[in-house]
């Protein structure tokens, strides 16, 4: 390297050395901004100039941009309009398939010179389809010749490896290879996070090498050296920040909530009619043994559909309220806010009236608090809170109001975890005089090592046992277009659980009215059933009505009805007088009706697997066995329908949750944790490095524990700083 070049130094904005142009596409389409982002930018892929990329696999990626290596098979340029337009047709070839290039007009010139059979080189473009064959229209290319006389140089040249970058319409792959080239020099400058003995300990390459060979490996084990050295990275970051969070929350006082002997929830576990499971037990527990302590619960509750979550979380309200305290509730939507408050009122009896007449003289005041509820009831239920007199308040996010003011808040329990942001959680908790304890509730089953990567603050408990008295849940798939017999049958059982007494469920996509017109989608290639708009609630209800439900009593519930609206048709559900429910995913959590026996999901393949199984929980919550029937258009041998069997295989949604995982990218699955922020692990994929992730949790929480601020270690405090910017700070602020 020239000694005089400017090297860039990593925090230097990308327009210095690479010019505006440039620095503009990879801000806007990839969001690099710095010559430390682009280091990071890793390679999704390497082609060998010595063996070609498989064209085989283009059919699944249609409008997709991709990157191809082939060689040049024939080409030949056509006129058309009596000779006035030209298009040159290239096919191109790799062994596994062949593939089409067609250029026209002005543009042909160039690429007939530089494409002549023979040639090898780069493509670059979107994959699209004409006559049923599949074709790139004016691809980017970049010829793989070697002008080398010398035989040693053209083979090296022929053995070197390619890297293939996750790339855009305006920036193909080997143009980002050549920025990258041009900030490969300041890797040297790079700060190495790991401790030295951890490093050393662990057989990992230095940062500065590992970047080096990410970028331009000399061999395939250089990329094997440098991946794992950088999911470390990853991991060992993630983890101690969370391990930092943890530490900190240890540091902070909170009051111990212990309940009084002979109280609330003595009085209220001597009137349960039924024993609570081993785990339930187990489970409790943890809780009240965290409860009592003088630092805040920061506690994960993961619990399978109906595995008896809110009588956990409900037990724990009641010890705070028997310590003098205040426990909140604040679940995502107003139907299951009202529909907590039904359930806990009802367990509780007479103690859920505690001050008032028939009450009892060990009870509390349990209120409910909603943004749609009349004034004067929001007033009582506010003027409750404050003096105290209400032990147990369940809300939406109405409980973050300003206006909302506790007496001793002492319990937040979050449901559903996943649907509040940051800022909801955080303004809840600092209603306490002193940090209240909180219990955070999923009925999503998480993986080990997603809930140490998304959770990691907290500590974890699981509810894998369903209590007694819950039925088994069959689940079949009812492929609509191949049989639709099937279909049929499907609504001749539902009419026979309703004759029986039961009730039933109808979900589907969307609702169909005119604020939800379908946007126009690209069309897949996977079935012809994708090209149509999801059906909807206000359709499937209207053709049922009029066919084969006729006579059964079906009523609509989907999001965007009046609340009141909403109320009135959930309540004369769950009285047993609407006996068919068409509904959106409004119903997916925590809707109970034991009395529902059957499911019908339309169009089930627009769902995740984790959303299926949280759908299917629904039913068999009584003693009358549940059924649940996944509708779908896509042909067997469809990704969709594999999914489809993998709900209908098992009841286990730690399992399901796996599956779900390996299916779809974690980006998303950390995502959707990080309401949208961009996911920060580039190289750690949560599934397969469970290992890594575990073994870093140990050394974060290790070297937290000897140096909290990380004083003795600069330069992993640098590289904490740069993941904790502000984006990252809400996500772990999260939790």
């Amino acid at each position: 390297m020239v000694c005089n070049e400017h090297v860039p130094a990593l925090d230097e904005d990308l327009k210095k050395t690479l010019g505006p142009a440039t620095a503009k596409v990879l801000a806007e389409q990839l969001g690099l901004h710095t010559a430390l982002d682009l280091l990071h930018h890793y390679p999704r892929r390497y082609a060998e100039r010595g063996e070609l990329t498989s064209l085989a696999e283009l059919a699944d990626q249609i409008d997709e941009h991709v990157t191809v290596v082939a060689q040049v098979a024939d080409a030949r340029v056509l006129t058309f309009n009596g000779g006035r337009g030209k298009r040159l047709e290239v096919t191109i070839t790799d062994g596994s398939g062949r593939l089409q290039l067609v250029f026209f007009g002005a543009g042909v010139h160039k690429p007939h010179k530089d494409l002549l059979p023979g040639t090898r080189a780069m493509f670059a473009g979107k994959v699209g389809m004409f006559n049923r064959k599949l074709q790139l229209s004016h691809p980017a290319y970049e010829p793989l010749s070697t002008d080398a006389s010398d035989r040693d140089a053209a083979t090296a040249f022929a053995n070197q490896l390619i890297p293939i970058y996750p790339a855009c319409a305006k920036l193909e792959s080997w143009k980002i290879a050549k920025c990258v080239d041009a900030v490969l020099p300041s890797a040297q400058e790079a700060v190495d996070p790991l401790p030295p003995a951890l490093r050393e300990g662990r057989g990992l390459i230095p940062l500065t090498e590992a970047l080096l060979k990410i970028h331009r490996p000399g061999t395939k084990a250089d990329i094997e050296d440098a991946r794992q050295r950088l999911k470390w990275d990853e991991a060992f970051v993630l983890q101690v920040a969370l391990a930092r969070r943890r530490h900190a929350d240890s540091q902070l006082p909170a009051v111990p909530r212990r309940p009084a002997p002979a109280g609330l929830l003595d009085s209220f576990d001597a009137k349960l009619p039924f024993t609570l499971t081993e785990g339930q037990q187990t489970v409790s527990k943890e809780i009240f043994d965290d409860l009592a302590t003088s630092h805040p619960m920061h506690r994960l509750l993961q619990g399978e559909v109906g595995s008896g979550k809110t009588m956990v979380a409900l037990r724990a309200m009641l010890a705070v309220v028997d310590s003098g305290g205040q426990a909140a509730m604040l679940a995502p939507t107003e139907v299951l806010a009202q529909q907590h408050h039904r359930s806990i009122t009802e367990m509780m009896g007479e103690l859920a009236e505690g001050g008032m007449l028939g009450g009892s003289d060990q009870g509390t005041k349990v209120v409910l608090l909603t943004g749609s509820m009349g004034m004067p009831a929001r007033r009582q239920a506010l003027l409750d809170l404050v003096t105290g007199e209400a032990g147990i308040v369940i809300g939406t996010h109405a409980l973050i109001e300003d206006k909302v003011q506790f007496h001793d808040l002492g319990l937040v329990v979050v449901d559903e975890q996943h649907r509040f942001g940051v800022e909801q959680r955080d303004a809840l908790r600092s209603k306490g005089k002193q940090p209240p304890h909180l219990l955070v509730m999923t009925a999503t089953p998480i993986p080990r090592t997603v809930a140490m990567t998304v959770f990691g603050d907290l500590e974890t408990s699981v509810l894998d046992q369903l209590p007694a008295g819950r039925s088994p849940i069959a689940t079949h798939v009812v492929p609509a277009k191949d049989k639709p017999h099937f279909l049929t049958r499907a609504w001749e059982r539902v009419r026979e659980e309703v004759e029986n007494g039961h009730q039933a469920y109808v979900v589907c996509p969307r609702i169909g009215d005119a604020e939800d017109e379908p946007k126009k989608k690209k069309a897949s290639a996977e079935d012809e059933a994708e090209k149509r708009p999801p059906l909807a609630v206000l359709e499937i209800a209207e053709q049922l009505t009029r066919g084969p439900l006729a006579g059964l009593g079906v009523e609509v519930l989907h999001g965007r009805m009046d609340p009141a609206d909403k109320d009135d048709v959930m309540r004369r559900f769950a009285a047993g007088e609407v006996k068919v429910l068409v509904a959106t995913t409004v119903i997916e959590v925590g809707v109970n009706v034991p009395n529902s026996t059957v499911m019908v999901i339309m169009d089930a393949d627009r769902f995740g697997v984790s959303q299926l199984h949280q759908l299917r929980g629904r039913v068999g919550r009584g003693s009358a066995p549940g059924l649940c029937l996944l509708v779908s258009e896509m042909h067997e041998a469809s990704p969709a329908r594999a999914r489809l069997a993998a709900v209908a295989a098992t009841l286990d949604g730690f399992e399901l949750s796996r599956i779900d995982l390996e299916q779809r990218r974690e980006g998303d699955v950390l995502g959707q944790a990080q309401s949208g922020v961009r996911s920060s692990l580039r190289m750690l994929a949560v599934i397969e490095d469970e290992e890594v992730i575990a073994q870093a949790r140990e050394e974060a929480t290790r070297v937290v524990a000897e140096d909290p601020e990380l004083e003795r270690l600069p330069g992993l405090r640098t590289a904490l700083d740069a993941l904790l910017d502000t984006e990252r700070e809400q996500y772990l602020e999260k939790g």
